[in-house]
């Protein structure tokens, strides 16, 4: 079905959920662990049968009639959803991209080209299959799932999720982005819509967003969980001028200055600094490595929300795969922090999940040999050894 037809034949509204707010639940129920988030709980059960399915996905590489390690970081790709999956036979064939959509109020301070306005006409292109991230996802064969975390001008398309949990945040340069409680409302949502779509049959996840003024508050999260100066992490995002980038430089300062987050729980700086959109695809990750999902991470921003994640609990980690690396300077900075290395670098930086679902035709390609290419033994000549 082509980009743009999935709202008049139906076709979406089949796939997205009824309308409705999250219930409320504790975070540390969903993420694992009675002694913290980083704990004991569900998320390291089955270590030994992920191991072992690691270890057997590796060995049917070394298998194949082919160099050993000859698709490089694709390989090690299906060796991670093995794990996670806790099978050597892996599936990646059902695909699903969610794109969490929120404003931040950090916005009325000049960091941004355009306002809020533009956040709620993009969520509304994806309802309609319309966006970027729509047509790239047609090409590789997923299914897009806007998500209304905090849009601040409510948006009527009935392709979106509605799950918002404020319509918008505060500005992080006068004060905290949004409340504790709204944080962990909305790593929640983002945990339960992963969990929804495990339940729809989707084997491989992705996380994107969509939300004017994210990259300053991306950098500012960056900035305190990485302990580095703002001018390190903070790019031009959606092309700022000199004076831009340095009156949103400026912004970050201070919005550190006043908040004072505590880089030794993620949750203070979440709700401090960052974003509900990033809190989404926190929430995302948790709940994809919860339920034993493979996910793809996008750019900046998206690996700004993943660190979240494993700082919260760090065997989430586990299922993540990483796409590219974006023009963002922090983009290697988070990846580095996160022991990721991206399949892509192609200096994207257009967002909304666009660099996950560009290396999903790769998978694609990487599972067609996994699957189906013929052995060293079936062709009945020496495998090629791994040298130490």
């Amino acid at each position: 079905m082509r980009p743009g037809s999935w709202r008049r034949a139906g076709d979406f509204r089949r796939e997205h959920y009824d309308d409705q707010r999250i219930e409320y639940r504790d975070l540390r129920h969903h993420a694992g662990g009675s002694g913290g988030y980083g704990g004991g709980g569900p998320l390291r059960l089955g270590r030994l049968q992920a191991e072992k399915a690691a270890a057997a996905a590796k060995a049917r590489w070394d298998s194949i009639a082919k160099p050993i390690g000859g698709l490089g970081l694709l390989e090690e790709a299906v060796i991670r959803a093995a794990g996670v999956q806790g099978t050597a036979d892996v599936s990646l064939d059902r695909k699903a991209l969610a794109v969490f959509c929120a404003d931040n109020g950090v916005t009325e301070e000049g960091v941004t080209q355009t306002g809020p306005e533009v956040t709620a006409s993009v969520a509304a292109s994806m309802a309609w299959g319309e966006a970027c991230v729509c047509r790239m996802a047609w090409t590789a064969g997923a299914q897009v799932f806007p998500v209304d975390i905090g849009i601040a001008h409510p948006v009527e398309e009935g392709g979106l999720l509605r799950r918002h949990v404020t319509r918008g945040t505060r500005s992080i340069a006068k004060g905290p982005a949004m409340t504790r409680d709204e944080a962990v409302a909305a790593v929640v949502t983002g945990i339960t819509l992963a969990e929804e779509l495990k339940g729809r049959g989707y084997r491989l996840l992705a996380a994107g967003e969509m939300g004017i003024g994210n990259t300053t508050t991306a950098a500012a999260v960056t900035a305190v969980l990485l302990g580095r100066r703002v001018e390190e992490v903070t790019g031009r995002g959606a092309g700022l001028s000199d004076e831009g980038l340095e009156r949103k430089i400026a912004v970050i300062r201070r919005a550190i200055e006043v908040n004072a987050p505590d880089p030794r729980d993620p949750l203070d700086v979440l709700s401090k600094v960052g974003g509900l959109d990033i809190a989404g695809m926190a929430g995302f990750y948790l709940g994809a490595a919860l339920h034993h999902v493979p996910v793809v991470l996008d750019g900046a921003i998206s690996a700004a929300a993943a660190l979240l994640a494993v700082r919260l609990c760090p065997d989430a980690a586990k299922a993540l795969i990483a796409s590219h690396r974006s023009a963002e300077p922090s983009s290697g900075l988070l990846l580095d922090a996160l022991g990721l290395r991206p399949i892509v670098s192609a200096d994207l930086k257009l967002g909304e999940g666009t660099g996950a679902v560009t290396i999903m035709p790769m998978l694609d390609m990487a599972m067609s040999i996994y699957r189906d290419m013929a052995t060293f033994q079936g062709l009945g000549i020496p495998p090629y050894r791994r040298q130490s």
